[in-house]
């Protein structure tokens, strides 16, 4: 399954829903990308793939502050969904299709 690619994802905050756009790009187990709303640009790395399961971290600035976003899921297709913890704020679900 190719996972590489660019997603447009939906994240259902404590705050209401949320779009941005993620790319990801695979180097056998590790995974790296992009992650941009309207609060900007953050490039990442340091997430994993385990078949297609997906896990990765970023720095989110927005209206409650600078906080780490913790994403779990997993690719099917051209579909992405899983959850997403946002620090103490609690945590949400996303999901997304391949751009």
């Amino acid at each position: 399954m190719a996972i590489d690619g660019t997603y447009n994802i939906t994240i259902v905050t404590p705050m209401g829903e949320r779009p941005a756009s993620l790319t990801l790009v695979t180097n056998g187990t590790a995974l790296r990308g992009k992650f941009s709303s309207q609060q900007g640009d953050q490039e990442w790395d340091g997430g994993t793939v385990n078949g297609n399961d997906v896990a990765w971290s970023n720095d989110f600035s927005g209206a409650m502050g600078q906080m780490q976003l913790d994403f779990s899921g997993t690719v099917g297709g051209d579909e992405l969904s899983g959850t997403v913890q946002f620090g103490a704020m609690g945590a949400g679900t996303f999901t997304g299709t391949r751009a």
